[in-house]
């Protein structure tokens, strides 16, 4: 049988191990993607949150940025604002990450959707995930919207 020199060296490469180096590339730039995206949600507290789950979870740290962030969230095939949205509809319903939904509140503002969007994308979950579920999000809502002194005028009936 006769092989190719390239194709005879990859295989060389990969019995002596050297698929660490070859696998290290892909797992950068998920993890480049992730954190850019991290960043682009959610400021400067990207860093800190990830260092403060690789203190005690270093695996968890991983898979949030290069998984959840770097491989789904970075997908091309949606808008950072469309998914910024399905997440805060998503945590809302969910009704108990109150941190998340705040975060995730202020990622779909700094993604550029406005406030309105998110105050219609939680009322929305009054359907489809109860009504308290609904008042939680628009208190969390509430409290961003404070602090970054957006002023939200009731829309007509």
């Amino acid at each position: 049988m006769r092989h190719s020199l390239p194709r005879l060296s990859l295989l060389i490469l990969l019995a002596s191990g050297a698929q660490t180096a070859l696998a290290a590339e892909p797992t950068y730039d998920r993890h480049a993607r992730g954190m850019t995206a991290l960043t682009t949600i959610t400021g400067d507290g990207a860093g800190k949150m990830v260092e403060s789950l690789r203190e005690i979870a270093p695996e968890l740290a991983e898979w949030v940025t290069d998984f959840a962030y770097g491989d789904v969230v970075s997908r091309p095939q949606l808008p950072l604002t469309t998914r910024e949205l399905a997440t805060v509809a998503a945590l809302t319903a969910l009704g108990n990450a109150q941190p998340q939904l705040k975060a995730h509140i202020k990622g779909a503002l700094n993604a550029g959707c406005s406030p309105r969007e998110v105050v219609e994308v939680i009322m929305q979950m009054a359907v489809y995930a109860g009504f308290p579920a609904a008042i939680n999000g628009i208190l969390a809502a509430k409290e961003v919207f404070a602090e970054r002194g957006i002023k939200l005028e009731p829309t007509p009936r």
